[in-house]
């Protein structure tokens, strides 16, 4: 009976390491975002925008 509280708990703490290190490893992931003016898409955005600005 104890021998599987010990083995319960052992698998507790080692799925909470597990957890506590992948959190803390994405939140020091660096992100990049693609800069603008290469984005085919923003550009369409951009003059969709315009066209229905005009009076």
């Amino acid at each position: 009976m104890y021998t599987v509280f010990v083995v319960c708990i052992v698998i507790v703490i080692v799925v909470l390491l597990l957890a506590v290190l992948t959190t803390s490893k994405a939140y020091s992931y660096k992100h990049t975002v693609d800069p603008l003016e290469n984005n085919p898409y923003a550009e369409k955005e951009n003059k969709d925008e315009e066209e229905q600005n005009k009076p």
